[in-house]
């Protein structure tokens, strides 16, 4: 009877074990770990950074209109939802996130 017993939860234990590593596999996993509103701050420094990168040494008087005033207007997004809102580490690591990004050619 001890061992009907002991078998039963040792079926009990591995089928606990596998349906858990299955459910493991089947989740899908956030790959940035980010927020909603970081992952919009990742995109507002994206587009930034590649206006930047397309004049690397002009002012940003000297650049076309559209892209001062869409460089403008990211310029605000970014100080009023970003860094208004965000913790100075989350700010810090989308900014290391951007130049990484950029200089890895993504």
């Amino acid at each position: 009877m001890a061992s009907i017993l002991f078998l039963a939860i040792g079926i009990v234990i591995v089928t606990a074990l596998v349906g858990s590593v299955a459910i493991e596999f089947l989740t899908p996993i956030a790959d940035s770990g980010l927020s909603p509103l970081e992952k919009d701050c990742q995109q507002i420094a994206n587009e930034g950074y590649r206006i930047h990168s397309m004049y690397p040494d002009s002012n940003p008087d000297e650049l076309p209109v559209d892209n001062f005033k869409r460089l403008m207007y990211l310029d605000e997004l970014w100080i009023t939802q970003c860094v208004d809102k965000l913790s100075a580490e989350s700010i810090f690591s989308i900014v290391n996130n951007v130049e990484r990004d950029f200089s890895s050619g993504e």
